[in-house]
Parts: C-alpha cells; structure tokens; sequence
C-alpha cells in the first residue's frame, strides 16, 4: 500500500512571487546604481587627492623632513643627510635674526590686513549704491589684484626711488624733504607694507562687495523709515551681517601675507641691514641666498611659518563654531 506524500510547504500564489521576484531585481539595480555612483564620485576626487598628495603633502613632508636631518650640498644631492633631531629648530630660534625677523611678520601681517579690510570695507559700501559707472570704476580697481605680482613690486621699486621716483618727486613739490623709502632701516618695512596694502584691496573689496549683496534691502528700508542715519545702518545692519564674510577675508589675508616673498625680495631683499626681514625672507636666505646654504634651518623656519598659519586658522574655526552655536 502506497501512502502518498503531502506537501506541506506554504504555497505562494504566481501574484506573490512576481512582486518578490521585482522587489529583488529592484534591489540587485539599486545595489549596482549606488556602487555605480560611489566609483563615479571616486573617479572625481581621483584627480583632487593625486593633486593634493603631489603638491601640499609631499612638499610638506619633505621640509619637514629638511628641517630634522643635517643637510648639505652633498648630502641633499646624495639623499644621505644624517639626523639631527630638534637642532635645527633650536639653532634658529636663538638665532639673533630671529626675534626681529618675526616681530616684522607680526607687524607686516597685522597692519597689511588692517588697511586692506579698512579700504575695501569703505570701497564695497561706497560701490553698494549702484550710481553710474560704479561697475567700471570696480573693475578699474581690479587692476592692481590682476596685474603679476613681480610686476607690481618692480613698479612700486621704481616709485619709491630715493633719486629718481616719482613719489620723492611729488613731495619735492609740496616742499618736503625726499625720502630713501627702500635704502633706509626707517622706512623699508613701511615701503614694502604701502606696496602690499594697494596690492590686497582688490581682494577685500571683491569679497566684501559680494557679502553686501546678500543683505536685504528690505532692512535699509525699515530702518530708514525709522529714521536711522547711515552710520546707524552700517552699524547696525551692515556690519553684523557682514560679519562671517568679514571673518573668512580675514582670515585668508592672513594666510596670504604670512608668506609673502616675492613682493619683499624684489623690493628690499629684506634689507637695508634685516630692516625688512620676515620669516619667509629669512627662510630663503638661509635656504638659497648663500654660497654655503642652510636647508635645515631654512626649512625649520619655513615650518615655523606653517605652525603660525596653522594656528590662526584653528582659532578661526573655533570662533567660527561659537557663533554658530
């Protein structure tokens, strides 16, 4: 006698496994869709991390690795300096050139920013009326942001010429006494600051310019109507509001004239004597402007300037948090 087996497994209708067998393609594309969109966003910041790596971490990593080992001519070309630990960085801190050569960074820094900020805060509000040829004189003042720095110095170089610049002219006919802006211990550190403020405020400016945009004029409205001067509403309305933008152009002026170079070297050399000197001069002259070059040290300096930079852009982000929070 044969007893006939009885499936007793759980039938599923033909709908059932058609909305099951849909729901698990549906799953395997979207599986395929988002590893397709993950090696996409890959491929895109292939070429970001390849650029990083090759011209911010490498160059880093080698200064940092110059200002720890004890090079020389040889030993650089050999790849064979030996290590010297902390040396370097305690050969240049009790360096005599130091002190002064960091005391005019602070000063070169601080007053640069100050101006630059001052003059393009006051030309961004002043072109925030919108009155005639107001875009035109905005681009004109472009001129000095577009123009190649090297071009800039030179030209400043030629200005400020104790015998022959048009500056000492110009005070020669208002009766004063010419000047030896770039060959006096007096007035080089002032020249190369004049020069890098006309040079920065195109910068503030523009940026400057672009936050004032985005404040509404619905508010100069009302306050107008409530009868607030135009000092109250820039008190007031502007300049609160203007705040974080204020606060990244700062922030990036920092950055930028921390390590200026070029517009110094080309006009002072750091000179006369170490009367413009700043850390980044100084860098480069122990670096490359001896027959007998300091790469340690140099690069020690160099590192120092990335230290500072770095730490005024910590206590950029902190604030930038607290006003956040």
């Amino acid at each position: 006698m044969t007893i006939a087996r009885v499936d007793r497994r759980p039938k599923r209708s033909p709908a059932v496994s058609g909305v099951t067998g849909t729901a698990g393609r549906r799953d395997s594309l979207s599986h395929r869709a988002r590893r397709r969109n993950r090696l996409t966003a890959l491929a895109f910041v292939a070429p970001l991390v390849a650029y990083l790596v090759a011209f911010y971490l490498y160059p880093l990593y080698r200064n940092l690795d110059l200002s720890l080992r004890n090079y020389t001519v040889r030993s650089f070309v050999d790849n064979n300096a030996p290590f010297s630990g902390w040396d370097n960085f305690s050969h240049v801190l009790n360096d005599p050139t130091f002190g002064p050569a960091l005391r005019h960074t602070m000063v070169f820094t601080f007053v640069s920013i100050v101006f630059q900020y001052a003059a393009g805060l006051a030309l961004a509000v002043f072109f925030n009326r919108h009155f005639r040829l107001a875009a035109t004189l905005r681009a004109l003042f472009l001129i000095p942001w577009l123009l190649p720095l090297i071009v800039s110095a030179s030209t400043w170089s030629w200005m400020l010429n104790s015998e022959s610049g048009v500056v000492n002219y110009a005070l020669h006919l208002v009766g004063v006494s010419p000047v030896d802006w770039l060959t006096s211990p007096h007035w080089a550190l002032t020249s190369v600051i004049i020069a890098n403020v006309w040079i920065g405020i195109p910068f503030n400016l523009v940026i400057l310019y672009s936050g004032l945009q985005n404040i509404p004029g619905e508010l100069y409205e009302a306050a107008s109507l409530d009868g607030a001067s135009g000092w109250q509403q820039f008190r007031r309305i502007t300049f609160p509001l203007l705040r974080p933008v204020s606060a990244i152009t700062l922030l990036l002026g920092l950055v930028y004239t921390l390590k200026v170079f070029d517009l110094i070297w080309i006009m002072t050399k750091g000179g006369p004597g170490d009367s413009s000197s700043t850390l980044a001069t100084w860098s480069y002259q122990l670096g490359f402007g001896t027959l007998l070059p300091k790469f340690g040290p140099g690069a020690a300096v160099g590192n120092i300037l990335i230290l500072i930079a770095l730490v005024f852009g910590l206590l950029y982000i902190r604030v930038q948090r607290r006003q956040e929070a």
